[in-house]
């Protein structure tokens, strides 16, 4: 049904006004009393929690930052059947974002640019929903993705990161500095190991024991990558996301004309699929094997989401999969898992008694 209304409806609409659309619809479900029954028919197996970071995800999977950037909607994605929801990005200074159109789907290649700009409500606003957020009992665990101000100046950016770190931290479940954006002027550069070790020092500190992790672009060199899990590691930071969206266009099958038309911005979805999955193998070869390592990109089935726990993710998030799947996308992963984890345990005919 979902297939159907994506390609008469959905794929025609702006793709910003299309997930305004679903927002509103998703933020709604809680209001209208339909988040228990949903979570009757989308919940995961009791068997796919997964322990991190000190709290106990009812399995693996989640949404990425960018879908509820002001966490406005977290109630309902839980009762979509995610297991966290990673608000934000946010930002210490409430900010529009860059201009519309910002937003673009590569169908075709199952992607999506985007330059959104961080655009969020601040963090005082995001605060005052995660407070209210804390006291509801069916709820995600939450993540809070945090971000420069676009009006901070880079040399400034540390301390526009702990403004919010303080805000935020003690609302938090978790704490994510994103240095990955490629849509925020001169972020990217932040990722560099002389001004990254004591931003990612200083937000620990901050932090004062909520779990901290940093999230990382797929464009980085193995060896850059590299150098950030010894950070990591020296800074005692408690994980690694991975990855970001990338600014790289090879691969695609989507027509160079709708390619350049669409511009500069961060590329997700399927073509962001192998990177993704490269950047994970090379962090869990440097960092210890029981820190968490979140792992992001091109991930759109239950299939995808065992082979990254595989290949050493603690935890799995997905959001342009979303998209394209609809909203009983999470259902599906959740289904899939627990037909997976049967399959496993299953005996291979012939094998019994040998």
């Amino acid at each position: 049904m979902y297939r159907i209304l994506f390609s008469l409806l959905l794929k025609r609409l702006d793709p910003e006004r299309a997930h305004h659309i679903a927002f509103a619809v998703i933020r709604s479900i809680p209001r209208i009393g339909l988040a228990p029954v949903l979570r009757r028919l989308t919940g995961p197996s009791p068997a796919e929690a997964v322990s991190a970071l000190g709290l106990t995800f009812s399995s693996p999977f989640g949404v990425a930052a960018g879908f509820d950037k002001n966490a406005e909607a977290v109630i309902g994605l839980g009762a979509l059947g995610f297991s966290h929801v990673e608000v934000g990005t946010v930002t210490a200074v409430a900010q529009p974002g860059n201009p519309k159109p910002r937003m673009f789907r590569f169908v075709a290649d199952r992607a999506v640019v985007n330059r959104m700009g961080f655009n969020n409500e601040g963090a005082a606003r995001a605060a005052e929903r995660l407070s209210a957020l804390r006291r509801e009992h069916a709820r995600p665990v939450i993540g809070v993705n945090i971000g420069k101000s676009r009006i901070v100046d880079v040399d400034d950016a540390i301390e526009d990161y702990l403004t919010s770190t303080r805000i935020l931290a003690p609302l938090a479940d978790y704490l994510v500095v994103n240095v990955s954006s490629p849509n925020t002027p001169g972020l990217r550069g932040l990722q560099e190991i002389d001004r990254l070790a004591p931003l990612l020092a200083a937000v620990k500190e901050a932090a004062d024991g909520t779990p901290l992790l940093v999230k990382i672009a797929p464009d980085l060199a193995d060896e850059e990558i590299e150098r950030i899990s010894e950070l990591v590691v020296r800074t005692a930071l408690d994980g690694v996301i991975a990855t970001n969206t990338t600014i790289s266009r090879e691969g695609l099958i989507t027509d160079p004309e709708t390619v350049t038309r669409a511009g500069a911005g961060g590329l997700s979805g399927a073509p962001l699929r192998a990177r993704s999955l490269e950047v994970l193998t090379l962090l869990r070869r440097g960092l210890p094997s029981d820190m968490c390592v979140i792992s992001v990109g091109g991930v759109e089935t239950a299939e995808h989401v065992r082979e990254r726990l595989e290949a050493g993710a603690t935890l799995v998030q997905g959001y342009t999969g979303f998209v394209y799947a609809g909203p009983l996308w999470a259902r599906s992963i959740n289904r899939g898992l627990a037909r997976l984890r049967g399959s496993a345990a299953r005996p291979t005919p012939g094998t019994v008694g040998a």
